[in-house]
């Protein structure tokens, strides 16, 4: 039975197939991960990696899944994650991750050029409305899937939401008794939470904060920034949303992380929490 403690944890990497092209598919990110004694979950903006996940697991390697609940892949439905629960797996011992819409809003300008996957796929035709309707509630729909997220084994995380709708969600998530929420890059300038934001959020239950190298290595924090939102929560999570082919492998992962935690003045055992402890306790069944 594989196991997540002990582990490093990374709870968001791009394997293909996916909107882009990436480096490693499910099985590959696997191997890649269980090289350097890693867990990882599989995420694709075109929705479930349940059953890659699953088809991983039974070749030995440590690979969980992820559904991002993008009108591409259905929408924000209980039916889609619900589906996605089952592929997982009965066995898992890691929860899915259920993302909102990352395709929603205002269309995201990466700072890298992406080369698409499939060539009749036009992302911004699938961009959705996001999770608030007009009057700044949350869409019943969302009400749903956070309701239906309290009683599965899943992990809800805020996807692609921009800070007034993460806070909204979070009221929501706090009034519904979710078990675990994770706030999926907070501090990226897609979601714009601050630090301060992180403080007034420390004492929420079961709530988890995102901080990925990629948000980093593109130039979106400088030290202080990375520095202030690592230590700026009881329950950061370091992940690398990495997976492009022309992004750093995971041993620059790790080597340029390790710099960067030097410089931040994290000690080995704050390093161990938010790479390790944190995203194990986050996923783990």
């Amino acid at each position: 039975m594989l196991e997540l403690t002990g582990r490093v944890v990374d709870v968001h990497y791009h394997a293909g197939p996916d909107l882009y092209l990436r480096r490693f598919t499910s099985c590959q990110a696997g191997r890649a991960y269980a090289a350097i004694d890693g867990w990882v979950v599989i995420k694709s903006h075109l929705g479930s990696t349940a059953a890659q996940s699953w088809e991983s697991r039974q070749a030995g390697l440590p690979v969980s899944g992820a559904v991002v609940l993008n009108d591409l892949a259905g929408g924000i439905q209980t039916r889609v994650m619900e589906q996605a629960v089952y592929e997982h797996g009965p066995d898992a011992p890691a929860r899915l991750v259920v993302h909102l819409p990352t395709l929603a809003g205002a269309a995201h300008r990466s700072k890298l050029h992406r080369a698409p996957f499939h060539p009749l796929l036009d992302a911004d035709r699938w961009r959705g409305a996001g999770v608030l309707a007009e009057d700044g509630r949350l869409r019943p729909e969302v009400t749903e899937v956070l309701r239906a997220a309290r009683d599965l084994p899943v992990v809800l995380a805020t996807g692609h939401c921009t800070r007034e709708e993460i806070l909204t969600v979070v009221a929501e998530a706090v009034r519904l008794g979710l078990p675990r929420v994770l706030l999926t890059h907070a501090t990226h300038p897609i979601s714009g939470l601050t630090p301060a934001d992180l403080a007034d959020l420390a004492d929420v239950d079961g709530l988890y904060v995102e901080l990925t190298f990629l948000t980093r290595l593109l130039g979106h924090h400088d030290a202080e920034m990375f520095r202030a939102t690592l230590t700026g929560h009881p329950r950061v999570v370091y992940s690398s949303d990495l997976g492009q082919p022309d992004q750093p492998d995971l041993a620059g992962w790790r080597q340029q992380s390790d710099l960067w935690f030097a410089e931040a003045g994290l000690s080995a055992e704050e390093i161990t929490r938010v790479t390790s402890v944190n995203p194990a306790a986050l996923l783990t069944v």
